[in-house]
């Protein structure tokens, strides 16, 4: 392709657009980026191009054809980059890499293992999108999540740990004698002698009446991402009352005059200094034992209403220009298919060595059933599983 022929319609504040300018740069693929915040009128191609729905990054391609919101995953499938480990055998095939995966590849290394970590997306997962972390230790001012996950992947590559983005995996096999076979989306069969799941977890979604066809179009799921687009307007809400729902409601003050945060239960989740920041705010408000019954489209095909039950059971039009959803998380556990033993929820169920129901199987950060969800403990328990997993090797290597 020549010069400067991809346009990427994005702005600043979208950590996806970021995600995807580092991920055409790193591949070295020229393009040219195309500022929303700098270039208003620009939006009109982005909405003409998606249906009127406001969805970036939106990448236009030369022949004509666009990607929007793509995954690294889509995007490099459709540039046909390389997508292809440089071995078939490992010591350590670490599925995800975000910061748990990461941490373990940086600890894996040092352990002189061949470790090889695989990432259907970008490198560093939701820290790398994340705008800002301000309880991470060792940064009292906070830090860009892109810039943290960076320096995460620059020390990986420092310890010659080998990494593929943009590769999803399909399955698992144990095979015997201590080997699991990890396949890949793109049919690449790799033997691990010990394999770690890190896929971590994604947001929940509501699945009622107007969810699908409205997400994009006045329905989301990043604050961050997607609430400047809310600027200057009269009512947006936030469906979920726990500590994710009050924060990202606080951020949504930024734009929208008006902000107000739907919980299904009689009490909240949030802890008590956010639960006081919120009922104390004067343009925010709480609507406990409140349901969601479904979203409600204007004729533009855009979020008009959302369609709610109170207390009493009676439903009720609330009018809102956008609904961001906070209501949970859900684990990046579908691909296992059964291969190992999950909680209720679907998180992996593992002993107290992080060791799942499959010998040599291994899993750490949010998609572990028990733990925390929150970055620290992520980080550790990457550098805790990496020793975990160098002790399984060495018991095999001496066969007890």
């Amino acid at each position: 392709m020549a010069d400067d022929t991809i346009l990427l319609y994005g702005a600043a504040w979208c950590p996806d657009c970021r995600r995807s300018k580092a991920f055409l740069s790193e591949q070295r693929i020229p393009f040219t980026y195309v500022d929303l915040e700098a270039r208003p009128e620009a939006t009109d191609v982005v909405r003409d191009l998606n249906d009127g729905k406001q969805i970036i990054p939106t990448i236009v391609f030369p022949d004509g054809s666009y990607l929007a919101e793509p995954s690294d995953e889509e995007l490099a499938e459709k540039l046909g980059l390389p997508r292809a480990a440089t071995e078939g055998n490992y010591d350590l095939v670490i599925v995800g890499g975000g910061p748990t995966g990461l941490t373990t590849g940086i600890y894996a290394a040092r352990e002189n293992l061949h470790t090889l970590i695989v990432e259907s997306s970008a490198l560093g997962g939701q820290a790398g999108t994340t705008e800002r972390l301000d309880n991470y230790p060792g940064f009292p001012e906070g830090i860009g999540g892109a810039e943290l996950a960076g320096r995460f992947v620059e020390q990986a590559r420092r310890y010659g740990v080998e990494m593929l983005p943009a590769v999803s995996v399909r399955s698992m096999e144990p095979l015997g004698g201590g080997v699991t076979l990890v396949t890949t989306a793109t049919g690449q069969e790799l033997r691990a002698r010990s394999v770690l799941v890190a896929t971590g977890s994604r947001y929940r979604r509501t699945d009622v009446d107007g969810e699908d066809d409205l997400i994009g179009a006045g329905v989301h799921f990043c604050a961050t991402c997607d609430g400047p687009f809310y600027k200057g307007a009269q009512e947006v809400v936030v469906l979920g009352g726990g500590n994710s729902g009050f924060e990202e409601g606080l951020f949504l003050t930024q734009f929208a005059d008006h902000v107000t945060i739907v919980e299904r239960s009689s009490a909240s989740k949030a802890s008590g200094l956010l639960q006081d920041k919120v009922t104390s705010h004067p343009r925010m408000t709480v609507m406990m034992d409140t349901s969601l019954i479904r979203f409600n489209a204007d004729d533009d095909g855009r979020l008009a209403s959302l369609t709610l039950a109170g207390p009493d059971g009676q439903e009720f039009e609330h009018r809102s220009a956008g609904a961001f959803i906070f209501i949970g998380l859900d684990p990046n556990t579908g691909w296992l298919d059964g291969m190992l033993d999950l909680d209720d929820e679907g998180f992996v169920v593992t002993d107290r060595m992080m060791e799942s129901s499959v010998p040599g199987i291994f899993a750490a950060g949010d998609v572990r059933s028990g733990s925390t969800k929150q970055l620290a403990s992520a980080v550790g328990e990457g550098a805790a599983v990496a020793l975990q997993v160098r002790a399984h090797l060495d018991e095999q290597a001496s066969g007890s």
